[in-house]
């Protein structure tokens, strides 16, 4: 299949999972909106809204030129790191996190332009080292700096899964540069030991570690969520209660139009609509790795191999956790959750592949520099 037929498909695939993602907003918050603000379309609204925003950066980014977009990874990296700094010292303190920024009624999370930046400066960096990754200290040591001082200012705001899924990306990239799997492997095996020790040393993460595995411990604490998460699925069968029959949304499932809408979506459209769901990711996964293995240029290649990757990787968190084999973590479902920042960088990435794509079908394949 060539560039411009996976552009194609990967086109159709995010249009349909943004489509389906708007039936199960508003089926999932309607009755949230209505008891809460006195009108059943408010969420509804507001992610229709978010999608045209980030649909609008998203043309907008496409007309950027390609090569300025590669000279602007160093700065759009300082930039992200500036704004974790600032989130960290000026951000409101909710729920003993600060994690955004309040605009009037608007909420920004620099952590979602974070992964997004940390992708575009490995992939120049890799791009300009790929002869020297099977040298720790001079080829592998630079990403994985880079990736430990974004990754940590995540991790204070605090937001363990953001920071989890930013060292996962950063793994893939390095493994598809071919950097070399004993590094690899005890790159991996350092940041166990210390997940280990960030989840023994918070009595919050080991509350959930231990709902996770005996939620019925605690029913009405640290095991209600994936509990009512579980109730939805199970509710919904092989071909569900229909959209709008998900009685879960009723105030029974903390997070129903956000981090939980995969379980309404199994409650409505049963097992047959989960599926789809999942091959629709999958086929996002599928046509996003063959254009990023299509591209003809190393910068190309890894940009896009990170942002599908970091897209994917999300997806799989989240289904994880609403189906129970991943502890609860705040993070949404790709292109489908209720979300404003997540959705505009989850397009603008999308916009991201296709521009990679372009180019990189154009360009000759492009040696590593050493500067």
């Amino acid at each position: 299949m060539s560039p411009r037929k996976l552009r194609q498909c990967l086109l159709v695939v995010i249009l349909t999972l943004l489509g389906v993602g708007v039936v199960a907003v508003y089926s999932a918050s309607a009755m949230a909106a209505e008891a809460t603000y006195g009108g059943s379309l408010r969420f509804l609204l507001h992610h229709l809204l978010a999608i045209a925003c980030g649909a609008a950066l998203a043309l907008g980014c496409l007309a950027i030129p390609y090569p300025y977009l590669r000279r602007a990874a160093r700065w759009l990296f300082l930039f992200s790191v500036l704004s974790l700094v600032l989130v960290a010292l000026f951000g409101p303190e909710v729920s003993g996190a600060r994690r955004w920024f309040r605009i009037g009624r608007w909420s920004l999370q620099p952590s979602e332009l974070a992964q997004l930046s940390l992708v575009f400066y490995l992939a120049d960096l890799l791009a300009r080292r790929t002869g020297q990754l099977h040298d720790f200290w001079r080829g592998l040591l630079p990403p994985l700096l880079a990736t430990g001082l974004m990754a940590g200012l995540v991790l204070i705001q605090p937001d363990l899964g953001t920071t989890i899924a930013m060292g996962a990306v950063s793994l893939l990239l390095l493994y598809v540069a071919k950097a070399r799997w004993q590094h690899l492997a005890a790159v991996a095996a350092v940041a166990l030991v210390v997940l280990v020790v960030l989840i023994a040393g918070a009595e919050y993460r080991r509350r959930r570690i231990l709902a996770f595995l005996d939620p019925w411990a605690d029913p009405l604490g640290g095991g209600y969520q994936i509990i009512q998460s579980y109730v939805a699925l199970a509710t919904g069968g092989l071909l569900g209660a229909g959209v709008g029959g998900s009685l879960q949304r009723l105030f029974f499932l903390p997070g129903a139009h956000t981090d939980f809408i995969f379980a309404i979506i199994g409650e409505e459209l049963g097992l047959l609509g989960t599926t789809g769901v999942l091959l629709l990711l999958a086929l996002f996964l599928l046509f996003g790795f063959r254009i990023a293995v299509a591209a003809q240029d190393l910068f190309s290649k890894y940009l896009v191999c990170g942002l599908v990757g970091m897209i994917g990787l999300e997806a799989l968190i989240n289904i994880a956790v609403v189906t129970g084999l991943l502890p609860t973590k705040g993070l949404p479902l790709p292109l489908m959750s209720y979300g404003g920042t997540s959705m505009a960088i989850n397009l603008i990435a999308c916009a991201f592949i296709f521009q990679g794509s372009r180019y990189g079908e154009r360009v000759p394949v492009e040696r590593p520099l050493d500067r």
